[in-house]
C-alpha cells in the first residue's frame, strides 16, 4: 500500500487535520530519502547487475556503513 500526503489546489486549502497527515509523513519519510541520497555516493552500484537477494543484502550492507560514517 502506498501512503501519500494531501496537496493543496488552487480552491482547497489544506485543514489543519491533513497539515499534519503530511508533516507526520515528511518526518517518517526524510530519514529514507537521505539513506537514498547516500548510498547514490556509492559509485559501485553503477556497476551492479546482481542477483536481487544479493543486490539486497549489499544494500543492507552499504547502508550500514553510510550510517556510521555520517553518524561520526
Amino acid at each position: 500500500m502506498i501512503v501519500t500526503g494531501y496537496a493543496a489546489g488552487r480552491t482547497h486549502r489544506l485543514a489543519p487535520g491533513e497539515k499534519e497527515v503530511n508533516r507526520v509523513l515528511g518526518v517518517g519519510r526524510a530519514p529514507v530519502e537521505h539513506g537514498f541520497a547516500h548510498l547514490k555516493n556509492w559509485r559501485i552500484l553503477t556497476k551492479l547487475r546482481a542477483d536481487p537477494a544479493r543486490a539486497t543484502q549489499l544494500l543492507r550492507a552499504l547502508l550500514v556503513l553510510t550510517n556510521l560514517e555520517v553518524a561520526h
